[in-house]
């Protein structure tokens, strides 16, 4: 391990000994509340997460810009704070200072479904700094049966009712609020895959650290919940800086109900977005590098478009110990994705089971498989030798859907910290069924006080 890691652990731990209560976005779940919770004024929470992966060896006859290559092992660790306030009744500031150091597998590239999402697109030998959430939060009660909030990373503990209106704005991640799955959803306590953390489909606005600005609105009433809203996409596809003014942007609609099925609690999830700015047709990219003889560049050929597109996640409680979930998407594959992935279609399925049956109750053992595919002209565009967000051997004669399993073991000795031991089978990485499959194995140590 480098001497910057240890000297990034070491602030984390220093870190850590100011915060105070569960940091994990679990902690926070509502609960019927019976009698009135104290409200809390303010809170600090703070967690460290030290993700280590390595790949051995594979096929790889050739090697492009963006090729996952063969034995390597990486390192990424990152530290937060998370501090909130109460200025009134209802309302909520909270500010997420944090240290990064690291890198992904071949610098966060090579797989569509990339296998930390610990990673960030942006690594760094030594450890930045960077104010990845800022954001205040109102909740306005509608009525309905009381419910608590817990103390928790980003919620402070208090009292609201079943129904009622959340309003977020500021700097957060999309995935804060849309697309949430208990399930898969936290790579610093689950699954760690890209596209198990998110739908792979789903091209939310995000910076290269996956934060954007912009505001959501949440309206929740019995078993249902309706959500909107509007963000700031990068200000070049895949890029460092957000946008402004919202001149390019998404717009991203959710419904979501929650059920009981033989007494179990389950939750469906419906989200559609359209993002508007200067995106490339892949065709288009193709056509000019063709009539020109210069090397494919979608910078060339953009122009102000939407790309659209819809995704499903389901969770679904088996019994007090077992879940299931799925998650399933698609988008516009003509079009060049702008700020996640390249996928433009998705399915995946998976299972979490707690370590209750053998005397583990706070482990948790787990495993999904995923199956990533692309367009046909996003398959001409890469066979071109062009290169896309994450992907781009610079050459694909022979194009397959990528595919992944993943499995992981999460040991937990205490209640704020866990000892992950991780295992992915990436079979066409980039979808090029000339090389792989990868095996990447992994270890997480996440800390939350």
């Amino acid at each position: 391990m480098p001497y910057t890691t240890f000297k990034t652990v070491s602030v984390a731990l220093a870190m850590a000994g100011f915060a105070v209560a569960p940091a994990r976005a679990e902690d926070a779940a509502a609960q019927p509340a019976p009698a009135q919770a104290q409200a809390q004024a303010y809170a600090v929470h703070g967690q460290a997460t030290l993700t280590v992966q390595h790949v051995g060896d594979f096929a790889s006859p050739y090697v492009g810009a963006n090729s996952l290559t063969p034995r390597q092992t990486q390192e990424t660790v990152d530290v937060t704070l998370d501090i909130g306030l109460r200025p009134w009744d209802g309302a909520e500031i909270w500010a997420n200072p944090e240290i990064d150091q690291g890198f992904g597998l071949s610098n966060t590239l090579g797989a569509a479904g990339f296998p930390s999402a610990e990673a960030y697109k942006v690594g760094n030998k030594h450890p930045y700094f960077k104010l990845q959430r800022l954001f205040a939060r109102q909740t306005i009660a509608l009525g309905g049966a009381a419910l608590a909030l817990d103390a928790g990373a980003n919620q402070l503990r208090g009292t609201t009712t079943a129904n009622r209106i959340v309003i977020t704005a500021g700097k957060i991640g999309v995935g804060d609020v849309f697309d949430t799955n208990k399930f898969a959803h936290d790579p610093r306590g689950d699954f760690l895959n890209w596209s198990l953390a998110d739908t792979g489909s789903y091209d939310y606005a995000a910076n290269a650290w996956g934060y954007s600005y912009g505001v959501a609105a949440e309206w929740y009433q019995g078993a249902w919940t309706a959500r909107a809203g509007l963000f700031n996409l990068s200000r070049v596809p895949n890029g460092v800086a957000l946008e402004s003014d919202f001149s390019q942007n998404e717009i991203v609609v959710e419904g979501e109900h929650r059920h009981h099925i033989a007494g179990r609690d389950g939750t469906l999830r419906l989200t559609l977005f359209r993002n508007r700015g200067q995106f490339s047709r892949f065709d288009d990219a193709v056509a000019l590098a063709t009539t020109t003889g210069q090397p494919i560049d979608l910078a060339l050929t953009r122009r102000r478009m939407s790309r659209a597109g819809v995704a499903f996640n389901g969770e679904q409680d088996v019994t007090a110990n077992l879940g299931v979930f799925v998650r399933a998407g698609t988008t516009d594959g003509a079009i060049e994705t702008y700020d996640f992935t390249d996928i433009d279609r998705t399915f995946a399925i998976g299972a979490a089971l707690k370590g209750k049956a053998w005397g583990r109750p706070q482990d948790t053992l787990a495993i999904a498989g995923v199956v990533n595919g692309i367009s046909a002209a996003h398959q001409r565009f890469l066979a071109a030798g062009g290169i896309s967000v994450l992907v781009g051997d610079g050459r694909l004669p022979h194009p397959g859907d990528e595919q992944i399993i993943e499995a992981y073991y999460a040991f937990r000795p205490v209640g704020w910290a866990a000892i992950t031991l991780d295992f992915q089978r990436i079979t066409n990485p980039g979808y090029n069924r000339d090389r792989g499959p990868a095996n990447v194995v992994g270890a997480r140590f996440h800390a939350g006080f």
